[in-house]
């Protein structure tokens, strides 16, 4: 573009902005050929009329893990047809983040997750995404616990790699001497790319950095919490068990069987029969008839 081009272009713009009484703090215009990336720029503007500052910055006012997923390029991990569902694999980290670094628990976003998603860590393995609504351990055995997300990545075009830090006191006196507990964890996510759901999650733990005591602590209730957690597993497939054997006996009370017969279900064929009692009405017929001739002759 010409010197001269530009510098109408930029006239123009000052004039719009002057005749709404904005001033531009600073006018850059970036021209770029279609194969390269589209330039990020922060534009600041002030309102002459009531002298507030207004800030456009894309970083302004952004939760730690919005800030942590901008980082993220997932243009340069797919291909043209990949691409397309970026967006929701995009919106399914940045809500794992959310889950993650406020700790929540009994109200996830279980549409992240698919119906029958796969979870597995060193002491517990489950599927279905209805036991993501339980407590989580951390709030069970730690006092005051804080989380921090350290990386987010993608390792292919449907694995995400989440690495964070759970640091907290031991709910525990005799645990508690060894000072708080601190959990390296990665969680990894496999992601339908179409739809952006999760279907596996595998966690790894790192513990090097707690001390002995309070690594015993973890291991002790982390497995004392899966069996409690394995206990409702069975509990909840019992239920299941009983109550789709007592629907099925209600459908049988709704909808009774009118003839009772146990052989209904077979075909009889009754045309031997049907002739017999025929042939003796033929012959009963045949009696009378003679038996009133005799009388009247």
């Amino acid at each position: 573009m010409s010197p001269s081009a530009a510098a109408i272009t930029s006239a123009f713009a000052t004039t719009i902005f002057a005749r709404h009484g904005i001033r531009p703090a600073n006018l850059n215009p970036c021209f770029h050929a279609a194969s390269t990336r589209r330039a990020q720029f922060s534009l600041k503007v002030t309102n002459d009329s009531n002298r507030t500052e207004l800030s456009l910055d894309s970083t302004a006012k952004r939760s730690e893990a919005d800030k942590i997923v901008d980082g993220m390029n997932f243009g340069q991990l797919c291909d043209e047809f990949e691409c397309i569902s970026s967006p929701s694999v995009e919106a399914t980290a940045r809500q794992l983040a959310r889950d993650i670094l406020e700790l929540r628990e009994g109200n996830r976003a279980l549409g992240t997750y698919a119906v029958s998603v796969n979870y597995k860590d060193p002491v517990r393995s489950f599927t279905g995404r209805e036991k993501y609504k339980r407590p989580l351990w951390i709030t069970d055995a730690l006092d005051a616990p804080t989380v921090k997300v350290q990386e987010m990545v993608m390792l292919s075009t449907s694995v995400l790699s989440i690495k964070w830090t759970i640091k907290g006191t031991p709910k525990s006196l005799l645990a508690g001497i060894g000072g708080d507990l601190i959990v390296k964890v990665t969680s990894q996510f496999t992601l339908n790319q179409i739809s952006g759901q999760v279907i596996e999650h595998e966690e790894f733990w790192d513990l090097s950095a707690s001390s002995a005591i309070a690594q015993a602590y973890f291991w002790t209730s982390r497995r004392l919490f899966a069996t409690i957690e394995s206990g409702k597993d069975v509990a909840d497939f019992v239920k299941n068990i009983t109550s789709r054997s007592s629907t099925q006996k209600e459908n049988l009370e709704i909808y009774p069987d009118p003839s009772g017969d146990p052989t209904k279900f077979f075909q009889r064929d009754d045309g031997f029969q049907r002739d017999a009692y025929q042939f003796a009405l033929f012959l009963a017929l045949i009696y009378f008839v003679v038996q009133f001739l005799r009388t009247t002759l």
